[in-house]
């Protein structure tokens, strides 16, 4: 199996190699098989990536918006014609099956290029009247060069994300994706060139967190977009604020997922999976604090128990599989490491909790009952399939526990009570709150976090904001007036 891309990374619209970088091994989490090598990026590399992007910045602007949207829209499409293709290497790529990918993925990286594309050509500013004549004009405007970090557990959605807001307002961007999941991002960075994108707009480098600290300390860089742990962010927040740069964070989170005793069971069921088991939880606005009511406690861990019966472990490439590995052998190292806190601080072990034998980064859908607030799996984000399960008695009671953590990034609320479920959601901490369902992320609606969760808000209106400025021009059809 051979996904070696043409070279490590793509800059100036075109594959770029310098072999003295450090190796990077691209790993098959399914099978632990060596599939790619790259290089992360030497001094040099960094410095015409820059380069590049700084030079290309002020044609791209000065272009109108929507001709920057048309590009973009045209990527969209392109993505969309090659989902399958994109799909595969981002399930080897990250271990996810290809039944999901085939839908998430891609798919939604192209959501957002035709979004943004679409808005691209209505970026104006406003006229303000002052009285006597004189007013005042607003300019948006690109911020400049901007660098973008992503994540291992959507590498195609995250470049895109934040691609597309930025190429929309007129910046260019250098995009590290994670050291993980180097190979996706190549292949957008292609089709934005076969798109129309001109050479130097979006460039791809490969790297570690040096190659990540280089860019983000960077006096040419204007904006710095990360997703991340929360650990992560603060580092990458610090080193921002150094240089006054713009920062969007989109961090962990530990977010609670309510279920009232009124709720529909089987639809509380399916948000609970999809809150902690898509992407064999490797997701980081996952509800992984699951309050159940007392009263449907015994019903809803029966139900759960009955329907990961049904989990379809296996090779991620058959469509059939509906549940992959995680992305690699340290995070399986981690995950278990968790679980085996959570069996000696006494929760109790409902379903699964084995890693499988044999090749792959494979471990079972996790349920745990009969958690305590202060646990460590109740406290630390996971980030793998590990769900945590807590009782509790009123409605005021779950809000104080609900809110009693350092992250805010999402929370639900599963209740027939739609007042009830209302009031819940305007006093839950967190960026995201979902009633009667979970995890969704529609370009069209703002994502991010409060507390530790992050800074700024991705998709949506919103995400201009961050990846522009305005401007004001003061004209005066009067006198100028002076004390003297």
């Amino acid at each position: 199996m051979n996904f070696q891309p043409k070279a490590s990374h793509f800059i100036d619209g075109q594959y770029v190699e310098d072999e003295s970088g450090t190796p990077i091994e691209v790993i098959y989490p399914a099978t632990g098989e060596l599939i790619a090598k790259l290089h992360s990026a030497t001094p040099q590399i960094l410095e015409k990536a820059l380069q590049s992007a700084q030079a290309a910045q002020k044609s791209w602007a000065a272009l109108t918006g929507t001709e920057r949207g048309r590009v973009l829209r045209r990527a969209a499409d392109m993505i969309r014609a090659q989902n399958y293709d994109l799909s595969v290497i981002e399930t080897h790529d990250t271990g996810k099956p290809i039944q999901e990918t085939t839908v998430a993925d891609a798919n939604s990286g192209a959501d957002a290029l035709e979004y943004f594309g679409g808005l691209a050509g209505s970026l104006t500013g406003e006229h303000i009247p002052l009285g006597r004549g004189d007013f005042v004009y607003t300019i948006r405007e690109a911020l400049g060069l901007c660098v973008g970090i992503g994540a291992w557990n959507y590498p195609t959605l995250i470049a895109c994300w934040k691609a597309a807001p930025a190429l929309a307002c007129g910046n260019t961007m250098v995009f590290k994706p994670s050291e993980l999941t180097p190979l996706s991002v190549l292949k957008i960075a292609e089709i934005l060139i076969e798109a129309g994108l001109p050479s130097g707009v979006f460039n791809v480098v490969q790297g570690y967190g040096d190659v990540g600290a280089t860019l983000v300390t960077d006096p040419r860089v204007a904006k710095v977009s990360l997703t991340g742990s929360a650990a992560t962010g603060r580092k990458v927040y610090a080193a921002a604020a150094a240089g006054m740069k713009h920062v969007t964070m989109e961090l962990g989170g530990k977010s609670p997922l309510i279920i009232f005793d009124d709720a529909d069971l089987d639809n509380a069921v399916s948000g609970a999976i999809l809150g902690n088991f898509f992407s064999s939880g490797q997701v980081c606005s996952n509800g992984t604090r699951v309050f159940v009511q007392r009263g449907i406690k015994a019903a809803f861990l029966n139900r759960l128990k009955e329907r990961l019966t049904t989990v379809q472990i296996g090779d991620p490439m058959d469509s059939k599989t509906n549940f992959g590995p995680l992305v690699s052998k340290r995070q399986l190292d981690i995950v278990e490491s968790y679980i085996a806190k959570g069996i000696v601080e006494g929760a109790r072990l409902v379903s699964g909790g084995k890693s499988l034998p044999g090749p792959g980064f494979y471990m079972e859908p996790t349920v745990f009952a009969d958690v305590r607030d202060e646990m460590t799996i109740a406290i630390e984000e996971i980030f793998g399939p590990v769900m945590s399960v807590l009782d509790f008695e009123s409605e005021e009671e779950v809000i104080v526990r609900a809110n009693a953590t350092d992250f805010g990034l999402a929370a639900g609320v599963f209740t027939n009570n739609l007042v009830r479920a209302h009031r819940v959601a305007s006093k839950l901490q967190a960026g995201s709150c979902y009633i009667n369902t979970y995890n969704m992320a529609p370009v069209e609606a703002p994502f991010g976090g409060s507390k530790l969760s992050g800074v700024g808000r991705e998709n949506s209106k919103l995400a201009i904001n961050h990846f522009s400025e305005m401007k004001s021009v003061y004209v005066s059809m009067n006198d100028v007036e002076a004390p003297y």
